[in-house]
């Protein structure tokens, strides 16, 4: 089969929506599928493009046997409003532009976030009479709101309306939660077109292994009992509630927060943590993808953190899979939700409340000491990483893809919660 899919981000760049499609594409490559990939040169998230790139309006390159196809963008950083959106409208008009010219696909598949990648997509299946499949990541508009971004008005009502358009459009909605789903159908979506693919974990990439000395000796974790948050630093994942039990923390010199990764708050959080003097915060540019393992290996617990709102109760972080992988324990502050129902199903970590500094800190410090406690959380962590293969979820979505390529619809591709 021939598939088309849109998505803004893709490596070099390392963040969920980017793991995610490269992962799964690379499954799809090794079963014989035709798989190409419109996408924008590597700039997320500080606007800035990788080193070696180009912003071309046009240019190919195969990544591991999937097609790349990069077209010309208004680049931005992952902050603010008004730049941001020209950056998501320019990619919206040249992946479409670049989309009409390809080798007809049997379907067509674009992610959200960002939001109007789905549009591209849509439009795309329309003009070319594609089915397209909605993959979504993010409930957009709602997200935006949630992070205080824009406050609710006419124009996101707007949005809103064509959000749910474009659900109705597509042959099927293939949605990253349980949670997700729900909240389509009860905004009035069918749920026969409705699939769940959950996210997952490369379990060839990303397993168990020892402290990196060279890595620990550069940021000096050695002999340290190290919490690590991997990822994007942005308004979602209210990261200065880490700083504020970091401060409650300070008498813990044995006790680091790793924060590695970029994005919207980075500067502020260096900033307040230079002038606060904590000196058991470290901050670690971004990695490339290959050296993610090696990040994570400087872990004893992964930190999944966000802010205190209804709208991130649906959400399934990556980076909670990433480190039942590595056999990590996970201390989790998320509003409840799926991802605390799976972590409290698997035994594989401490769900908390988010923003409560007082409750992170004294979750920290358990998992620290009591030595009994974290072997068990890592025995079970590593235990539930098959359960979220991602070569399982390649199968299911490329499954999703096939139906609807057939005239089929969705409700295939179901994973358990």
């Amino acid at each position: 089969m021939r598939v088309l899919f849109i998505t803004e981000n893709f490596p070099p760049e390392t963040n969920a929506a980017a793991t995610r499609i490269f992962e799964r594409a690379l499954y799809w490559v090794k079963d014989g599928h035709d798989v190409t990939v419109i996408t924008s040169a590597p700039n997320f998230p500080q606007g800035k493009l990788h080193d070696g790139w180009k912003n071309k309006w046009h240019q190919i390159k195969f990544h591991e046997g999937i097609r790349v196809v990069r077209v010309k963008t208004y680049i931005a950083a992952n902050r603010g409003t008004t730049r941001r959106l020209l950056d998501f409208l320019s990619f919206m008009i040249t992946a479409f532009i670049a989309g009409l010219f390809e080798k007809r696909p049997n379907v067509i598949a674009a992610t959200s976030p960002q939001f109007f990648a789905a549009v591209c997509g849509w439009a795309l299946g329309s003009v070319r009479r594609i089915p397209f499949v909605f993959e979504l990541g993010d409930l957009w508009p709602a997200s935006i709101i949630a992070v205080g971004a824009m406050r609710p008005s006419f124009y996101l009502r707007l949005m809103e309306k064509l959000e749910l358009f474009l659900y109705r459009r597509s042959a099927c909605v293939a949605t990253l939660t349980h949670a997700f789903k729900k909240n389509l159908i009860e905004r009035g979506i069918a749920a026969s077109k409705i699939s769940v693919v959950i996210n997952g974990v490369d379990l060839w990439r990303y397993a168990p292994q020892s402290r990196d000395a060279d890595l620990a000796q550069k940021w000096n974790l050695e002999n340290k009992f190290v919490f690590g948050y991997i990822g994007t630093h942005g308004m979602a994942h209210g990261l200065s509630n880490v700083l504020d039990a970091a401060e409650l923390l300070k008498d813990r010199d044995d006790i680091r927060f790793l924060l590695a990764g970029d994005g919207a708050e980075r500067t502020s959080l260096i900033a307040r943590a230079k002038k606060t003097h904590l000196k058991n915060v470290v901050f670690m540019p971004p990695q490339p993808k290959e050296m993610m393992p090696k990040v994570w290996s400087l872990c004893d617990v992964a930190l999944v953190h966000l802010k205190n709102s209804s709208a991130f109760a649906e959400v399934l972080p990556s980076k909670m899979f990433e480190a039942m992988g590595m056999g990590l324990p996970v201390l989790m502050a998320l509003p409840e939700g799926e991802a605390t129902e799976i972590l409290e199903l698997n035994g594989a970590g401490i769900s908390i409340l988010p923003e409560n500094p007082k409750a992170l800190a004294d979750a920290a410090q358990k998992l620290c000491d009591d030595k009994a406690l974290l072997k068990k959380l890592k025995v079970h962590s590593l235990a539930a990483a098959p359960l979220h293969s991602r070569e399982k979820q390649a199968q299911q979505m490329i499954d999703v893809l096939i139906a609807a390529a057939e005239g089929r619809g969705g409700s295939v591709g179901k994973s358990a919660p």
